[in-house]
């Protein structure tokens, strides 16, 4: 079928028979097909089945009896689910929350060896950590390959503003390149002053006598690990989200034997049989071993990571930064990530918890270190921070070893008394090899597995997405769906080949371009086919979509926010939600977005400055404040915004207007007095927050109440 015919039949306004069979011809996704893959250099991996149903997969663990029960969803886990169903093992995969809800998620979003390991390697003659590099340097670009459209080449600066360290990062830049070997990304290369200031114009001058570049790999956490979560399934693994280990089950002879489990959304409890369990719970593994021996010593120390996300125009679109000095001698790295700018990371310890939240003092101290690096030109504001989060790494002790006082460097895979195998520690980039020896150790331990397959299979394998992807794919989209072309590229790279899938669910838009695609956001490139294809990547909950199937709140909570309405509206179409369940959710998400995004302490970080306005900017705010509350009321109301929005010509949803109020609302009360407005206006003025919707709702009710006022005195007679 040719192109033109594609363009016929979307511009007809008939592409579901043509985006149906592009999906077909593209991805294999024909309900009654299954699809044969070849992994890298031809090794036949077998026949992927279609994606089941939640419901069929909850259906899975209260009928069936499993080989492999993996406790935990996040990237070890869904990596320990692969290499255990590609061996031929039946495997399960539960997680508490959504899958990547918790540190997966919320990583650097980076796929790299770690240069300042392999830096303390050299100059301590280390071997081990020399080893841990050069595995994670394969891995680097094993997750290259893999998954393509996920992942991409960075190239990072390492500004240098000393003469005598160029040689000295120079060295150990090349250093990172020659171990890595075949497997580099790209060579690393040195730049003058005037070149780096012009690939990087935001940069401090004073002093910069270079920079070096190196390159690393860069991804969508989140759906990475979701697409690891997909592959698994996609080969016969049951997974499961929102389901809850309560307890482990053991025989006569004190052997593991299952677990009981609970759905998290109904409720309902029930025991699966397993020979194996394995323990990737991150944070919590602590807590899955005292389930297996509650005398057992705690191994898991927990570090909370800090991140702030900027606005794009901080960094250049293809550059990142590094700052090896900060000043409390952590690396501090400055990446564009989705058209944003992601700065991070802290290190502070920390409690467990499943719902991380950044301090005001986090985020100030990332801020300030950005300052030590940033021309004086940039004026690096508290209100440009669009979004913040915190994830905690399970640093771990090794119970293998006797002085259980000293941290691993890398992971551990410990296997008790019962056969409990928990895999601990270690990063995003090594998931795969961590689940290979996961895997070895539990064949090992458990005589009563037998794989098909004792070799691991992973190592080259493609992941969901990857197989017919390619980096011009998108133009497929445009050309056979009528699709915008930002919106087609964010959906290649998002789902690979599947975005024809996606397409396929998109609604038309009404217009002559494009033809299809309703944005959630005008600011974003997300539209509605993605909430709907979302719900099949098993989404059950507002905020796995908005945090996890789509990044939205990562990238900006006040976004995220406004298109909650909307998003809630779709899914309660396919989950068959009530009222009650959509403003359950609603409420869930809101929460979400105001503790573990930062949003309570962005807004926080605004009512705690004082007011410095002028007298004429106080009379001028006001005379506006006066104008919106129409009645005289001494207060705003939701009544007054959807008057004002009425008279300006912006239609909005009643949902949409109850944002609005959220936003300057710092009462809770329902209503908007003049000094929260006021408030408001200084918060804009020092740049502790960049836009307000509110603020400009009432300048234009300004001009439009001066407009009606002098339409009013020439139609009286007072004009000309």
């Amino acid at each position: 079928m040719t192109s033109k015919l594609y363009n016929l039949i979307v511009g007809g306004a008939s592409v579901s028979a043509g985006a149906y069979f592009t999906t077909w011809l593209l991805t294999g996704e024909n309900p009654t097909q299954l699809q044969t893959v070849q992994a890298e250099g031809g090794k036949k991996t077998g026949r992927l089945r279609t994606l089941p149903p939640r419901s069929t997969q909850i259906q899975s663990l209260h009928s069936e009896e499993f080989d492999v029960l993996i406790i935990g969803g996040g990237a070890t886990g869904a990596g320990c689910a692969i290499d255990s169903v590609t061996r031929g093992l039946k495997t399960a995969l539960v997680e508490l929350d959504d899958f990547a809800s918790g540190t997966s998620s919320r990583s650097t979003k980076l796929i790299h060896g770690g240069v300042r390991y392999l830096q303390k390697a050299i100059l301590n003659l280390d071997l081990e950590q020399y080893k841990m590099v050069k595995e994670a340097l394969h891995e680097r670009s094993s997750m290259l390959k893999t998954a393509p459209h996920l992942t991409h080449a960075i190239p990072i600066m390492l500004p240098v503003y000393e003469w005598w360290k160029v040689p000295y990062y120079w060295v150990g830049i090349k250093a990172y390149d020659l171990v890595a070997g075949s497997k580099t990304v790209k060579s690393s290369y040195y730049l003058s002053k005037n070149e780096a200031l012009e690939i990087f114009p935001m940069l401090k001058k004073n002093k910069l006598v270079g920079a070096i570049v190196y390159h690393d790999g860069q991804q969508d956490d989140a759906r990475m690990c979701l697409a690891l979560a997909l592959t698994a399934t996609r080969y016969g693994a049951t997974v499961a989200n929102h389901v809850k280990a309560i307890n482990i089950l053991k025989d006569d002879n004190g052997k593991i034997c299952g677990a009981h489990l609970r759905d998290e959304l109904t409720g309902k409890e029930w025991d699966v049989k397993a020979k194996c369990i394995i323990n990737a719970a991150g944070p919590f593994t602590d807590s899955v071993r005292k389930m297996d021996d509650s005398n057992t010593k705690e191994i898991c120390t927990p570090s909370k990571g800090v991140h702030i996300v900027l606005p794009g125009y901080y960094s250049p679109e293809q550059m990142g930064l590094l700052d090896p000095e900060t000043s409390d001698g952590r690396v501090i790295f400055f990446l564009p990530w989705q058209k944003h700018t992601l700065s991070g990371t802290t290190d502070s310890p920390c409690d467990v918890t499943y719902h991380p939240t950044p301090t005001e003092e986090e985020i100030s101290f990332i801020l300030n270190e950005i300052k030590n690096y940033l021309n004086s030109d940039v004026e690096v504001r508290r209100g440009d921070v669009l979004s913040a989060w915190g994830g905690i790494r399970p640093l771990v002790s090794d119970p293998n070893k006797g002085d259980t006082q000293s941290l691993a460097r890398n992971h551990i895979v410990h296997v008790s008394k019962s056969n409990l195998v928990t895999i601990a520690g270690g990063k995003w980039t090594t998931y795969r090899s961590m689940a290979q020896e996961t895997i070895d150790a539990a064949i090992k331990a458990v005589p009563e597995l037998k794989p098909t397959k004792p070799e691991c299979q992973t190592d080259g394998l493609q992941l969901e997405g990857a197989h017919g992807w390619t980096p011009t794919m998108y133009i497929r989209l445009v050309q056979d769906f009528g699709l915008e072309c930002e919106v087609a590229q964010h959906l290649a790279t998002s789902y690979g080949d599947r975005a024809f899938a996606v397409a396929k669910l998109a609604n038309l838009t009404g217009k002559r371009w494009p033809v299809i695609g309703n944005k959630i956001h005008p600011e974003f490139p997300y539209i509605d086919a993605e909430i709907r294809y979302g719900v099949r990547e098993y989404a059950v909950t507002a905020v796995d979509m908005i945090a996890r199937r789509l990044r939205l709140a990562f990238l900006n909570v006040q976004a995220a926010q406004e298109a909650l309405p909307t998003i809630v509206n779709i899914m309660a179409e396919e989950l068959k939600w009530s009222d009650d369940e959509k403003k359950k959710q609603l409420e869930m998400a809101h929460n979400f977005l105001a503790t573990e995004m930062g949003m309570s302490v962005n807004r926080a970080s605004r009512d705690k400055i004082p007011i410095t306005l002028s007298q004429e900017e106080i009379k001028m705010y006001v005379k506006r404040f006066q104008i919106l509350d129409h009645d005289h009321k001494g207060y705003v109301s939701i009544n007054d915004i959807r008057r004002s929005m009425k008279n300006t010509g912006e239609n909005v949803t009643g949902d949409e207007l109850h944002e609005i109020l959220k936003e300057i609302d710092t009462n809770m009360n329902g209503q908007v007095e003049l000094d929260e407005y006021l408030q408001m206006m200084s918060a804009l003025k020092s740049g502790h927050i960049s836009h307000s919707r509110f603020a400009r709702m009432a300048e234009l009710e300004e001009v439009h109440n001066k407009v009606q006022s002098k339409i009013s005195v020439e139609r009286s007679g007072g004009g000309f």
